[in-house]
């Protein structure tokens, strides 16, 4: 059974190898997350505009356009500003690292270093801590 504090969080898989863009979906379904999957930039700011996930897990490495590219574009639009993002892939570029913290991603993972159950669980901690602030902030008001 998915733990109880990921239930029904939908996140955005920006992915463009469809192949690994299906298998973290199913990873992260079986955990109770709602998925949706993107595999360009353009398709990727639609549907977080449209869906408004709760959290972005974003490839650096995508056609046409990169993930930091991304970002900026994400943060520029205010409705969409806010969601989080965790970055993964498999550029491990200290400058491409710099610049995606300096952008406000949350983490940066390298996929190889990682199976997709790992992923899925540093996934979890972060939105188990995203719900953790939310609740506090309206226990203080």
């Amino acid at each position: 059974m998915p733990p109880l504090f990921c239930l029904m969080k939908k996140i955005l898989i920006v992915e463009d190898e469809k192949i690994l863009a299906e298998m973290y979906r199913d990873v992260f379904t079986r955990e109770g997350f709602d998925v949706h999957s993107a595999f360009t930039e353009k398709e990727a700011l639609e549907l977080a505009a449209t869906g408004k996930p709760d959290l972005i897990l974003l490839d650096i490495l995508l056609p046409e356009a990169n993930g930091i590219s991304f970002l900026k574009e994400k943060n520029k639009r205010p409705a969409i500003a806010s969601i989080p993002v965790i970055a993964f892939s498999n550029f491990d570029d200290i400058e491409t690292k710099r610049e995606a913290f300096q952008l406000g991603v949350q983490d940066y993972l390298i996929k190889t270093n990682y199976t997709p159950q790992q992923i899925v669980s540093r996934v979890n901690e972060y939105v188990q801590k995203i719900e953790t602030e939310e609740s506090r902030s309206k226990s203080e008001t």
